[in-house]
């Protein structure tokens, strides 16, 4: 599926250093399958109170360094499978950032002036608007630019992972192979 802009309000996390495993607890990491997992998300934090937000939002925000800790490419299916399609924090780990774009998750980093405004937007109710092609994030009357490489963009675009544009792309590598061969 591919990435279309959205406007979604935002549930709130506000938390630095959410590892892996608060987002996704190791005891629910035994299936292979992506469905099912979102019922899961932040189990632990859920079952104690401590977190509490509405299905149907699909922004998360969140503090710094989100998705440190292990590689488990579990915590963005979790995260999708709820219906999370984007994540505005701080900053996020290196390979949850890779692993969130491989599955269809967009982190947004932002800087400090534009996380303040997001999170007073927040607590108001108000609706994000999230655009890839533009690498937007719209809070309000504020518009923010996103980084995102172009290679991880133009998957989330066309809704295809990488082996998938790998396949459409076979007559091209053939007649490349071809060429050579010459």
């Amino acid at each position: 599926m591919s990435f279309e802009p959205f406007t979604s309000q935002a549930a709130l996390v506000l938390r630095n250093d959410i590892d892996t495993d608060q987002i996704i607890p190791a005891r629910f990491l035994t299936v292979t399958s992506k469905l099912g997992l979102g019922e899961h998300l932040f189990a632990d934090w859920r079952k104690e109170g401590v977190l509490e937000f509405d299905a149907g939002k699909q922004l998360l925000v969140s503090g710094e360094n989100f998705g440190c800790g292990s590689s488990r490419e579990h915590a963005p299916w979790a995260l999708r499978d709820f219906g999370f399609r984007a994540i505005v924090a701080r900053s996020f780990a290196d390979i949850f950032t890779a692993n969130a774009l491989k599955n269809g998750v967009l982190p947004i980093a932002v800087d400090a002036d534009m996380f303040a405004n997001v999170l007073g937007h927040v607590e108001q109710g108000t609706r994000f608007g999230v655009d890839l092609a533009a690498q937007t994030l719209t809070v309000g009357v504020h518009v923010a630019r996103f980084e995102v490489d172009a290679f991880s963009k133009a998957l989330l675009l066309q809704g295809v992972d990488e082996l998938e544009a790998l396949q459409r792309a076979e007559d091209a590598i053939a007649a490349f192979e071809a060429a050579r061969a010459l």
